[in-house]
């Protein structure tokens, strides 16, 4: 493998001691004798700074890049880099040859810099798809690893290089924000052109991101006064930054940073806006085992990479006292609200719910011993022909179900019997109301204990469990679920998705469960 060096089209003058002669610049690697690398490295990207300057940077997520903040600065001591006023910052990020017509251009439109390194993240106005951003770092640098470097800027003997070039070093000196780089190879050094390049390890056939190039001696170099032979350089360090890397690049969706296996419900619905049909997504209210509630405000469907877009701490610290909880339009508003059935048995519902709290708390059913100990669950659904309002679905617990309707106006009064007590229904462990199959009313989803899933389309006072449609085998994975959620999560629109919350407090969405099953599951927390 052949070298090369990353630094700024500018050299950016350190010296490294008071009587050094000559300057340690910044600049991404590349390497002497420049030889063009294959698409292994294609997150490597060059960087055209308002046609004034040029640096290489490296892909990190799919819509920003990590580079030197130096490569933004007019002067090398300048503590704040910005973009050009008016002129364009172009990034070319999948085309190791220039001269060929692949890859991604994309235009630089902010920064977030580090103030403590040289170092900034570049987030571009588009997607970078086709190519994938280099890894980030698992585990510390130490002295003596092995890694490579690679940029775009001059080598040996060209100015302005139409290859991506690499050349292979050997970490130095690791300090709280800087690595010290020595070339392995002879002929290897960081010209200008490579500042902002990467440096990076293979752990395993992985590339792991260590540092960004920052300042080199460039020996050799075009351009480099003859009798400078040093070759060794100085990378800001990005290996103990990959909490702050993911921070800005993926924001981490409000799902994250909770222990999941302590959220005793989750239910789904329109609570602070969006309705059927709308653009807004479902919420998600959660209450946790130490009493306290969250509502996960649903994301607008224009944002494809995030469910939710904020966790709303709701007031009070009595929530371990509900013992089932659901969610609907009880009062033929434009918002859900929740029907609470409490350890007392006493059931409660609250007419309207969002990021402010609660409101108009009613009792609909006074403590009950029977429905304290022999309500299993609770679900909402649009079960009968009032296309306003929606139905109250209880699981008892020897097996039968019963439809409470319009409790809106009518509290617990309006009962239907769909079911009555079957020894096979009391193998039921969870339900979920959605729209899966698009029939005129609510589908019940259903998991039985022996891990199997079932989907009864149309569930009616009509036809209560006529049409069962198995979406799951017996023992599947889903004997591990804690909690299952039908909603509009992925786009507002039918067929819903189930949200499902496993023993070791994982979460996953399954997308767009339909009649004939369910469709891939994606992991949204481990």
């Amino acid at each position: 493998m052949s070298a090369r060096r990353p630094r700024a089209t500018w050299v950016a003058a350190l010296l490294l001691t008071a009587a050094a002669a000559s300057t340690l610049t910044a600049a991404p690697a590349q390497a002497l004798v420049g030889q063009p690398v294959n698409d292994s490295f294609a997150f490597t990207a060059k960087l055209d700074i308002a046609g004034e300057r040029s640096c290489s940077a490296a892909l990190v997520a799919p819509q920003w890049l990590a580079t030197a903040a130096s490569c933004f600065s007019d002067s090398p001591g300048q503590s704040s880099p910005k973009l050009p006023d008016g002129k364009a910052v172009t990034a070319v990020i999948g085309r190791p040859d220039l001269t060929r017509d692949v890859g991604t251009t994309a235009t630089v439109t902010e920064l977030v810099p580090r103030t403590d390194r040289d170092l900034v993240l570049a987030k571009l106005d588009k997607t970078v798809t086709g190519i994938a951003p280099v890894g980030l770092a698992a585990n510390t640098t130490i002295e003596g690893q092995d890694v490579w470097v690679t940029g775009y800027g001059r080598t040996k003997d060209e100015w302005v290089p139409d290859r991506l070039h690499y050349a292979k070093f050997t970490t130095g000196a690791v300090k709280p924000t800087t690595v010290g780089l020595t070339a392995k190879s002879d002929g290897a050094a960081i010209c200008q052109g490579d500042t902002g390049g990467p440096a990076f390890r293979d752990v395993g056939g992985r590339f792991e991101l260590i540092g960004v190039n920052s300042r080199s001696w460039q020996g050799g170099c075009q351009g480099t006064d003859a009798k400078e032979t040093r070759t060794n350089a100085v990378d800001a360090r990005t290996d103990d930054l990959t909490g702050w890397i993911q921070g800005i690049t993926s924001p981490p969706a409000p799902l994250r940073g909770k222990d999941w296996k302590k959220a005793t419900n989750l239910v789904s619905g329109y609570f602070t806006g969006g309705s059927p049909g709308g653009n807004r997504r479902m919420d998600l209210f959660v209450t946790w085992e130490d009493g306290t509630a969250s509502l996960f405000q649903g994301a607008d469907g224009k944002d494809p990479e995030h469910l939710f877009t904020a966790e709303h701490k709701m007031p009070g610290k009595s929530w371990f006292y509900a013992k089932s909880i659901a969610a609907g339009n009880f009062t033929g508003s434009g918002t859900d609200g929740l029907v609470v059935r409490w350890k007392t048995g006493q059931v409660t519902s609250f007419a309207h719910v969002d990021q402010n709290g609660f409101s108009k708390e009613e009792e609909l059913k006074p403590a009950s011993a029977s429905w304290a100990d022999n309500v299993m669950e609770m679900t909402v659904g649009r079960y009968t022909a009032n296309a306003q309002r929606d139905d109250l679905l209880i699981r008892w617990k020897d097996g039968s179900f019963a439809l409470h309707t319009d409790i809106g106006a009518n509290g617990l009064k309006r009962e239907v019997q769909l079911l009555k007590a079957t020894p096979a229904a009391t193998k039921i462990v969870q339900m979920t109301a959605g729209e899966f199959t698009g029939k005129q009313t609510a589908d019940l989803l259903v998991r039985w204990e022996n891990g199997s899933a079932s989907i009864y389309r149309g569930v009616s006072t009509t036809k209560p469990f006529d049409d069962e449609i198995k979406i799951r085998p017996e023992n599947s994975g889903w004997r591990f679920t804690k909690a299952l959620a039908g909603g509009a999560f992925v786009d507002n629109a039918r067929p819903n998705d189930v949200l499902v919350r496993w023993e070791d407090g994982n979460l996953s969405l399954y997308p767009a469960v339909d009649a004939s099953g369910t469709h891939g599951e994606a992991e949204l927390l481990k």
